[in-house]
């Protein structure tokens, strides 16, 4: 991918769209979800990996409820990675990842990923620019690995503004339904959204090969945020083509 620059980019869906008519397109996306993965199940010759990015309060938790609302959880999994445990750490940063990528048939969605051990880790100072390279190196072998294996892989980064962080993380505090997302550290994290940015930018342009880019997505809205990730989602179920068996 050529160099990204975030600030560049929208966060907002362009004047054309509208929410009521995007809403409703979102809902027959939906629909042919629901079908083309039914079939990439029965088939079980395939498997689908959504890797879901964005700074805190993008939206990841909410993404998947309305994306993924009505397909059969048999075919669905879905993993949020938290901090490693010590078993993890005495392991390579991948080894904990590799357990949970899709078998031939499912779909899995990882609420953040791999890619937060050259993100995070790189703004909190434990990895240094030189062994992000390494791991940026070993990320796109891992992928291709994966790839090569019959996994289709879609990267979604959740492109939120400044601003808008701000406002969400805010409502944690006062939204009685939101308290229980908020963290001691959410205040420090939000300070940091540059930092944050800029490291973003340092993986779009290691680990964006032709073979299995990112796709940065405007998230400001969740609606239309929504709409876009199912159409991608859409699209390469669409290039799976998956058959029902006989």
């Amino acid at each position: 991918m050529p160099t990204v620059d975030l600030t560049t980019l929208p966060t907002r869906a362009p004047a054309e769209y509208h929410k009521s008519t995007t809403l409703r397109e979102l809902k027959k996306l939906r629909q042919e979800l629901i079908g083309l993965q039914d079939r990439l199940y029965a088939q079980n010759r395939h498997s689908v990996l959504v890797l879901l990015q964005g700074m805190d309060a993008s939206g990841k938790d909410g993404l998947i409820r309305r994306v993924f609302s009505g397909i059969n959880p048999q075919g669905v999994q879905v993993y949020s990675f938290k901090e490693p445990t010590e078993q993890e750490l005495a392991h390579d940063f991948l080894w904990r990842v590799h357990q949970q990528t899709p078998a031939r048939g499912m779909m899995q969605v990882f609420n953040r990923s791999h890619y937060e051990d050259v993100l995070i880790t790189r703004v909190n100072g434990l990895v240094t620019a030189d062994e992000a390279r390494r791991r940026f190196t070993a990320i796109n072998a891992f992928e291709k690995l994966l790839q090569q294996a019959g996994t289709t892989i879609l990267k979604v980064y959740l492109h939120v503004s400044e601003e808008e962080q701000q406002e969400r993380l805010q409502e944690r505090l006062t939204d009685p339904a939101k308290r229980w997302k908020y963290e001691a550290g959410d205040a420090h994290k939000a300070s940091q959204w540059r930092r944050y940015t800029a490291v973003y930018e340092d993986v779009f342009a290691h680990c964006s090969p032709a073979t299995c880019p990112w796709h940065i997505v405007p998230a400001d809205q969740n609606w239309y945020k929504a709409y876009l990730v199912a159409r991608l989602l859409r699209d390469a179920l669409v290039k799976i083509n998956p058959q029902y068996p006989g």
